[in-house]
């Protein structure tokens, strides 16, 4: 049976059922399931066997399951609940396929785009009837009730599309989530972990009697929420030179005139936001002793500035000196 391996130092582990005879696959699924996420029974429904990969994050205090795989049924019995414990809040967000989620109090059935939150201390069948791809984040159950609602989940829920700020909310969430997937944990994980919250919250509170009810403060919720989307987003792509309001919206999922509306409790536009962190990132760098190896046309590289003279020039423009001025002493 193979090692598990990790991929990169933002990812705790990752696992792929293909590397593994056939008749060994699920032995194998359930057994890194235990180890890196919950304890839980698999049954593969292909002719091929189960062909499954799973890579785990850390998310700050949390942890975030990347799950892809075939046709196949996980089950939570109440029995495993007891022989292997674990007090946790999962949302998951199926993001292509289809599922059907059966719990004790009734069945659900989610689509893509659909996030289903449920309490990891009660039983369920989580069945998936076709190819599926699922971004699960796991939040103690600890830190749920303190920063999204402090009775917890009683019952699963599923969030989709039954109001326009609900949609917008399980969007941005998605868009955090698959763009952390995607760049390997790059970022600052605490500030990721913080949004990640901040939309759960939003969405769970006014389910389970926490928060004023989506269709009341939709606007609300989904421009406060798009705005931490929309700052996650930045504050992980500012070495990128092609870092623009245009991508910033494309990720957030708006256009550029309601991303510009969604920044005016800022007080700043999403260009000028962009231009401050970059400036505030560079000048931070170029007193650090830790760099004095690095030019300052390296640094503004880094920082995603096309050229030193541009960098030069709205330096000058911001902190009234040149970045030469800003180096340590000998």
């Amino acid at each position: 049976m193979p090692e598990y391996t990790t991929p990169a130092a933002a990812a705790a582990s990752t696992i792929s059922t293909r590397s593994v005879d056939p008749a060994d696959r699920v032995e194998l699924w359930e057994d890194y399931n235990r180890r890196a996420l919950v304890g839980l029974t698999c049954s593969p429904y292909s002719e091929q066997g189960l062909l499954a990969r799973q890579t785990n994050f850390r998310l700050g205090g949390l942890r975030l399951a990347e799950i892809t795989g075939n046709e196949h049924v996980i089950e939570r019995t109440a029995k495993t609940c007891r022989a292997l414990p674990k007090d946790s809040v999962f949302a998951s967000l199926l993001v292509s396929g289809q599922g059907v989620f059966f719990h004790g109090g009734g069945c659900l059935t989610p689509a893509a785009g659909d996030l289903v939150l449920y309490d990891t201390r009660r039983s369920y069948l989580f069945g998936f009837p076709c190819t599926m791809r699922q971004l699960l984040v796991d939040i103690p159950r600890e830190v749920f009730t303190e920063s999204c609602a402090a009775g917890g989940v009683p019952t699963p829920l599923l969030f989709g599309g039954r109001s326009a700020g609900e949609g917008a909310l399980v969007s941005a969430l998605r868009s955090v989530l698959a763009d952390w997937t995607a760049h390997c944990g790059t970022g600052d994980p605490d500030a990721t972990a913080a949004t990640v919250l901040d939309l759960v919250r939003s969405l769970a509170g006014p389910r389970l009697g926490d928060g004023p009810r989506l269709d009341d403060g939709a606007a609300t919720a989904g421009r406060a929420s798009r705005l931490a989307v929309a700052e996650d987003y930045i504050g992980r792509h500012l070495s990128d030179p092609g870092l623009s309001a245009g991508r910033v919206a494309e990720a957030v999922g708006v256009s550029g005139r309601q991303l510009s509306r969604i920044f005016e409790p800022s007080g700043v536009s999403p260009s000028r936001r962009i231009l401050e962190l970059r400036l505030a990132g560079a000048r931070e760098q170029l007193a650090a002793d830790g760099s004095r190896h690095l030019t300052v046309a390296e640094i503004a590289h880094r920082w995603g500035f096309a050229s030193q003279a541009h960098f030069t020039r709205v330096f000058g423009d911001r902190f009234g000196h040149t970045p030469g001025a800003t180096r340590p002493g000998p």
